[in-house]
């Protein structure tokens, strides 16, 4: 074994293999005996594409040239594509426009927008007969407009190309899904200032009489995944409870609980169309649900009991029913990324698309720890990864640098799934920890309104403290500490390094927020009033805002900063990094920026991926002053202002 500065080790987990043939499944439905899920492809400039398993195992690729299954509905999409009878639904991101694909070339169902993508579509359930296809529809002005002028509506499609407006005025929906007899119709909605995952509203409509029932939700519960039963019973997800749990609903009924735990069986809306459970023909239902920072799978049944079917999944990304005694699932682990798996009630597994084979050593992977930490007077979370590497230790007596990873959301989480893009730097020499702050989901609801109002003081305290108790614990060196982060977890990483007691030697920025009162005036429907919980209302709290902001804080900013962008970001544009790049410069602190073009909201295209981590490589080697592994060709990035 060889003696090697931290940060130096030779590993094979490269930039160019975590970009090669890096597809990532994104979903997966049931389809008679066929399965189809979706794939996105770095190496297509980041196009979502459909591949249908035949029961023989048999793959076909579903889209021509030119598509990708892709909505950008709320920014964020998600329930982008949806299959019967071997008929394929999907938008098309090119145009927003939504097809039907039968074989052929595909059809577009709906007319081309008064505006490049004005008009976008997703989250479709269609009628039992098959005549009625009810989608969400976000309708941009043709005039242009803030994001008060768009419109979120449910809309009813025909074979015909005509349509009608079902459901409108709430400022947003989700979710429609028909009964079993086509008698009634299922939605989710909501309005400002709540986001999906505080307060949503579940109504039923009965279609003959026009009746709509408030079933669940309302202040305080947020009500997710609404799900018709063969009997025409309502399942749901709800948090009632503090806990995103299973319920039931009977028309002329009340709500019953179905699964009681302790454990998130749902998730954050920030994506259309989740799938967390599944009923099977005999009544148990196959669910996900988090636990202590790990997820895994259940089922119930009838009478709600509950057992474990122990399988190696710590991240569930879908479960679909299949109409048989099987649910087909988006599943990985801490040693393999998410593939596609048929799951029965009992536990067998079988592998219906494999995750990818890296061909890499297993004792290159650092398999994460669940943590607990004391922060001030709380408990907060992480996943922590220490360094591994067959081939090379650390000088005697020296301690590894420490990334600290700040997830994006800010109501997400810390995923315990095989990640490359952790592995590119645990296998360098790099101890990680992936923080669950405050206002993380699968910690319950108390944990996830933590962050009300705190945004930019909680986060930054449970990610500082997760980096000195580490340090303390003798488990990395405190003398170098660093933080990066994406979008929301971007902020966080500024607001970490404008602070005077920031434990960090540098940090690195990946489209974060600078200015949050630029935020509030300039940013998409979906999130525009989002900081009225994180922060306040806007301008009220306009002083909570200049304080909480980056921007207005850079004479306590002393140490280098990364900034990584995309050109065509609708969430965080670019000018929210210019403005803190620019203000480093003038004050002669070291720093560094790439404006990447193409991308948008998250890096999608291989060469970006590819650019962005060797960049950051680079970054890190020019502060701590180690030498870029040997053989291996990285591309440095020009740091400004370094001594």
């Amino acid at each position: 074994m060889e003696i090697s500065e931290f940060g130096s080790w030779a590993t094979p987990i490269t930039a160019e293999l975590i970009t090669r043939s890096a597809a990532r499944v994104t979903d997966v439905r049931a389809d008679g005996d066929a399965v189809v899920w979706s794939e996105a492809r770095p190496e297509e400039g980041g196009r979502v594409q459909l591949v249908r398993r035949a029961a023989d195992g048999t793959l076909t690729e579903l889209l021509p040239e030119g598509f990708d299954a892709r909505t950008s509905v709320h920014e964020y999409g998600g329930g982008d594509w949806w299959v019967r009878d071997g008929v394929v639904w999907f938008a098309n991101w090119r145009d927003q426009r939504l097809y039907r694909l039968d074989g052929g070339e595909p059809e577009a169902l709906t007319p081309e927008p008064q505006v490049p993508r004005g008009d976008r579509y997703a989250d479709g359930g269609f009628s039992p007969d098959g005549t009625r296809l009810v989608v969400v529809r976000e309708r941009h002005p043709a005039g242009g407009g803030g994001a008060a002028d768009v419109r979120n509506e449910l809309v009813e499609l025909h074979p015909d190309g005509s349509s009608g407006v079902l459901v409108s005025g709430p400022d947003f929906v989700a979710a429609p899904r028909f009964s079993p007899d086509g008698r009634r119709l299922a939605w989710i909605s909501w309005d400002h200032p709540a986001m999906p995952w505080d307060d949503t509203v579940l109504t039923v409509r009965d279609l003959g009489t026009g009746e709509d029932t408030v079933v669940a939700g309302g202040p305080g519960e947020s009500v997710t995944e609404p799900r018709w039963l063969p009997d025409g019973t309502l399942q749901f997800i709800s948090d009632r409870t503090g806990w995103w749990n299973l319920y039931r609903w009977t028309p002329g009924g009340g709500v019953e609980p179905a699964v009681v735990l302790d454990a998130e069986i749902g998730v954050a809306g920030s994506a259309l169309g989740p799938a967390r459970y599944a009923t099977l023909p005999d009544g148990r239902t196959v669910f996900a649900r988090w636990s202590g920072g790990l997820d895994g799978l259940a089922v119930a049944a009838a009478d709600g009991t509950v057992t474990e079917l122990g399988l190696p999944f710590t991240v569930i990304r879908a479960v679909r029913a299949t109409g048989t005694g099987e649910v087909v699932v988006l599943a990985g682990s801490p040693t393999t990324e998410p593939g596609v798996y048929a799951v029965t009630a009992e536990g067998a597994v079988r592998t219906l698309r494999e995750p990818r084979d890296t061909g890499i050593d297993p004792g290159y992977l650092s398999v994460p720890e669940a943590i607990d930490f004391p922060s001030g007077e709380r408990v907060s979370h992480a996943l922590f990864y220490p360094p591994a590497n067959p081939a090379h230790a650390g000088p005697e007596g020296s301690r590894p640098p420490l990334i600290v990873i700040v997830h994006g959301g800010p109501t997400a989480s810390a995923a315990p799934v095989l990640s490359l893009g952790v592995q590119y730097w645990t296998s360098r020499g790099f101890a990680v920890v992936d923080v669950n702050y405050a206002g993380s989901t699968g910690f319950g609801r108390a944990y996830r309104d933590e962050l009300r109002g705190t945004w930019g003081v909680l986060d930054v305290a449970d990610c500082l403290a997760a980096a000195r108790w580490l340090a303390a614990e003798g488990r990395v060196d405190g003398e170098k500490l660093l933080i990066r982060g994406g979008s929301a977890g971007g902020y966080t990483v500024l607001a970490a390094l404008v602070r005077e007691d920031t434990p960090f030697a540098a940090g690195t920025d990946m489209f974060g927020i600078a200015d949050l009162e630029a935020l509030a005036a300039d940013t998409h429907k979906f999130e525009s009033r989002y900081l009225d919980r994180l922060i306040g209302p806007y301008p009220e709290a306009r002083e909570v805002y200049v304080d909480r902001s980056p921007i207005h804080r850079v004479d306590a900013f002393a140490r280098p900063l990364l900034v990584l962008q995309g050109a065509d970001d609708p969430v965080v544009p670019p000018n929210q990094s210019e403005l803190i790049v620019d203000a480093l410069r003038a004050r002669k602190v070291p720093v560094a920026y790439l404006l990447f073009e193409g991308e948008q909201h998250g890096f999608r295209r291989a060469e970006t991926l590819h650019r962005s981590l060797d960049a950051e490589l680079s970054f890190y080697s020019q502060i701590f002053g180690f030498p870029l592994p040997a053989g291996e060709v990285i591309e440095p990035v020009e740091v400004e202002n370094l001594p």
